[in-house]
Parts: C-alpha cells; structure tokens; sequence
C-alpha cells in the first residue's frame, strides 16, 4: 500500500510536536506562600521624660529638721482639765477665719520608752485662743492627728493666751500609741517652764516654731 510510508511520517511529526519543552536556561523560581500576620505589635516608645517631682512634705516645706531625740525618762502626765472635748475633726492645722494671733508650729516625735518612733499614733490637741478663751461649744483650737511612718507630728496653730484662772500659757495634749499606750498632758513655754514639759522655742520671721518629743509608757 502506497500510504503506509506517508502515515508513519505523519505519526512522526505529531510525536515530535507533542512533545515538553526542554530549555532551562534561566528557570524562574517557585514563589513562596504570603503570610500575613495574626496581630500588629504597638510600637515601643522611648520614655525620656522625667517623672513629675513629689510634692514636698510639711516639714521641708517649712525646713524644719528635727533633731535627733534624746530620751531621758516618760513624759510627765498631766491633768485633762475641764475643757476637753471629744471626737474632735482630724486635722494638723487649726488655723481658721477668726482665729487670730502670733502662728506657732509645734513639730516633733512621738517614741516608745525605748526612745524608737512611733508610726500612726494618736494626738489630741485643745488650747485656748490668743485671749485665753476656749471654745466650748465647737472646735475651734482643737484637732486630733496621727505621727507619720517616721513616728513625726506637726500642729499648726496661735500660740495660747493667759486666762484668768490659770495664768499660765499652755497647750493641752492626749495621745494614744497604735498599740494602746496611753498619755495625757501639757505643754508649757520658756517663759514659764514647768520640768520636762518645756517646749524648745525657735523665733522665725513671723512666727514661732517648738519642738518637743513625748515619750509615751508601753
């Protein structure tokens, strides 16, 4: 048969045409798979700024420094007198509208009879004002407080007046430890000193400053 040789020709070409292309030069690279992240990170920010000043405490506002204290026996209790008056407001300062004459801060510690201070202890104040009248029907000049953590106490307030039946400056006083220890008492002037309960007395442009540590019993 005449065909025969022009369809295995035929056959040929087709089989070649089908065939995969064989180059290589320059293969591109499979590219490999996108990930995308699950959450964004913020962004860390350099802090530079310094933190805002504390505010400064009583005592460095009015640079005050006490003294270290030097315990030579308890403090001498004193009578309470006729004119306290309970549940006083908790405040250092009894200065208010009306209340008028010479400003005294009265600073200092209150310790054990190991001479160690105090933290959170309870002081009462009451006095008379600067004409020797003492209120008793509200709170004028009068206060409880508590020591800092370093066992310290501030009262500022007028220094007292002389009333008559009792011509004596003074200022009275009840404390309380946190563990119970108890005192009552009185603080008096070089003027008129009375034994270990004289206050030391430093003259300030203005006002005056006394200091005085109580010793309280355990």
């Amino acid at each position: 048969m005449r065909l025969y040789p022009y369809l295995i020709a035929l056959a040929l070409i087709l089989s070649a045409c089908a065939s995969p292309a064989t180059a290589t030069e320059n293969p591109v690279p499979p590219s490999e798979p996108t990930v995308f992240p699950t959450e964004i990170l913020p962004t860390e920010i350099a802090i530079t700024q310094e933190a805002p000043a504390q505010p400064a405490d009583f005592f460095t506002q009015n640079s005050l420094a006490l003294p270290a204290p030097v315990c030579n026996g308890l403090t001498p209790a004193q009578t309470e007198g006729p004119y306290y008056t309970p549940n006083t407001p908790e405040r250092n300062s009894l200065l208010e509208p009306g209340v008028a004459g010479t400003r005294l801060l009265v600073v200092g510690y209150v310790l054990d009879a190991n001479c160690q201070p105090l933290a959170n202890a309870w002081l009462d104040f009451w006095q008379a004002d600067a004409q020797g009248q003492y209120d008793n029907v509200g709170y004028i000049l009068r206060g409880h407080q508590f020591t800092d953590a370093q066992g310290r106490y501030f009262l500022e307030t007028i220094a007292p007046g002389l009333y008559e039946s009792r011509p004596i400056e003074h200022i009275h006083v009840m404390l309380r430890s946190a563990l119970g220890a108890e005192l009552t008492s009185q603080l008096y002037f070089p003027q008129q000193p009375i034994a270990d309960l004289t206050v030391t007395l430093e003259q300030r442009d203005g006002y005056l400053v006394a200091y005085f540590n109580f010793i309280l019993p355990k």
